[in-house]
């Protein structure tokens, strides 16, 4: 069973950056593709991107491609979610996310099996 906890959230300006960071505990950390997804306030949870189990194929939500990057260490069991020039309607509880391995990525919640608990992420106007 593998255990995700998610770091690096916090408050930036409009057009800032930061990094989000997923450390995965369990030795199949390898075995899973990856995803991060985020939910706003009264809004549903949506997908941001995800990554395959050896990180050679990602995907991105229209609204953050070519903005926000995903990459993975297996060697250090973490995944890390790259965003810059942050906008206020990135303002959302950032989820790291574990799923089988897939051919073709998956962008729905429930094609996860385990989540973090959440980093929030505030950018400002």
């Amino acid at each position: 069973q593998v255990m995700l906890v998610e770091s690096g959230g916090g408050l930036v300006q409009a057009g800032g950056s930061l990094r989000l960071s997923c450390a995965a505990s369990g030795r199949t950390f390898s075995s899973y593709n990856m995803g991060w997804f985020r939910q706003a306030p009264g809004k549903e949870r949506e997908f941001v991107a995800a990554i395959s189990r050896s990180g050679g194929n990602t995907y991105y939500a229209p609204s953050v491609k070519d903005r926000f990057t995903i990459s993975r260490d297996n060697a250090k069991n973490t995944v890390y979610l790259q965003m810059n020039i942050l906008q206020p309607e990135d303002t959302a509880v950032y989820y790291c996310a574990a799923g089988p391995y897939t051919l073709a990525l998956r962008v729905r919640p429930s094609e996860y099996d385990l989540w973090g608990q959440g980093t929030q992420v505030t950018v400002s106007s």
